[in-house]
């Protein structure tokens, strides 16, 4: 299974949170950009003209920004250059304000069939302090849009002065909507962005109330139908999404435009995170990596043992022997001796139990 991942950098407004390669005020630069995005795309096709790939994720910034026929003229670009699964997955980031009736149609007819809307929160008033364009009435109207469609709705978790009620009504938005998928993660304040001085104040929920606000959310999508595949991912039956489910099994993905990664061939690579450098390195005939690494025997056996534990399908000891040839319980000897009473195992697999998911990130540093 591999993967292609399209970084449109283009927003209306800088949430206060994100620490994500976007530009609000740049958005002149669609079309110069997308120009070049197209012309990676043909540099890059010939090279993995072997390849099938089975997912294509629009992600950004805020991909439903630009005029949707760019992403139209994206996804002709990609069917030219590379071989696609007849049954792929293609997803497209949305943002509720930007988003309307005439929008769908062409991400339809570009052969999107499925739709990742930010929600964020049911609450307006949270909304506008994390610096969102729409409140909740224009995701009741993408989601309106979008009714019978296959589309995710994210839950942001350790918002300030965030109740178990508000999460209660953000959920049950979310599943009356229709929403087929639902991301719910805890807020990361990362410093350089205006929500990290709320934290310094601490005016943000702490680690203990974060994580009895999961808890309550993660009943909450129990009871409507939502299992839990990831630490942070929920889905109706057979609606995980495909796209990340390749990265947390260490899948093969080909990443095109300003600051995307790429895991293809044994080797990471990462293009360079400044817009004009991005448009320059491809007008000048050149890839605009910037970093280049082969990942080493070792690390790959962390990665596969790091991203298996994130997920409720867990680690398959049969699995990573075939891959390694080696028992992963003896490659990290003193880690599983640390953190087994962490762990369910059955079956042959390995996986963290639910009361600990939320505290997997200490659990897993001890690898």
């Amino acid at each position: 299974m591999a993967g292609i991942y399209l970084h449109i950098p283009f927003c209306r407004h800088k949430c206060t949170y994100c620490d994500f390669t976007s530009f609000p005020n740049r958005l002149n630069f669609a079309e110069a950009y997308m120009a070049c995005l197209y012309k990676e795309i043909e540099k890059r096709g010939e090279e993995l003209k072997e390849r099938t790939f089975d997912t294509v994720y629009f992600g950004g910034g805020t991909p439903s920004v630009i005029d949707p026929n760019y992403i139209y003229g994206a996804m002709k670009k990609i069917a030219q250059c590379f071989r696609l699964a007849k049954d792929a997955e293609i997803t497209i980031e949305m943002n509720p304000g930007t988003v309307n009736e005439e929008k769908i149609a062409v991400y339809k007819r570009a052969g999107i069939n499925r739709f990742s809307v930010g929600l964020q929160t049911a609450i307006d008033a949270q909304l506008e302090n994390l610096g969102r364009i729409h409140n909740v009435r224009d995701y009741l109207y993408c989601a309106s849009l979008l009714k019978g469609e296959n589309f995710s709705a994210d839950i942001m978790l350790g918002l300030k002065g965030q109740t178990e009620e508000d999460v209660r009504k953000t959920v049950e938005i979310a599943a009356g909507s229709g929403a087929t998928h639902i991301s719910m993660y805890a807020l990361t304040p990362e410093d350089g962005t205006p929500i990290y001085t709320d934290y310094l104040n601490g005016e943000l929920p702490d680690a203990d109330e974060v994580a009895a606000l999961y808890d309550y959310g993660r009943a909450l999508l129990a009871e409507k139908g939502y299992a839990r595949y990831e630490v942070s991912n929920f889905a109706r039956k057979g609606y995980e999404s495909r796209h990340n489910l390749n990265y947390w099994r260490r899948g093969e993905y080909i990443g095109f435009g300003v600051s995307a990664s790429s895991f293809i061939g044994g080797r990471r690579l990462t293009n360079t995170l400044d817009l004009d450098e991005y448009i320059k390195c491809i007008l000048s005939g050149f890839l605009p990596v910037v970093d280049s690494a082969e990942v080493s025997r070792e690390d790959a056996k962390f990665e596969f043992v790091m991203l298996a534990l994130r997920t409720a399908e867990g680690l398959s000891a049969e699995k990573y022997r075939k891959e390694f040839e080696t028992d992963w319980k003896e490659d990290f000897s003193k880690a599983y001796a640390r953190t087994a009473k962490y762990l369910e195992e059955k079956d042959g697999r390995a996986r963290i139990c639910d009361e600990y998911l939320f505290v997997q990130n200490t659990i897993l540093s001890e690898y």
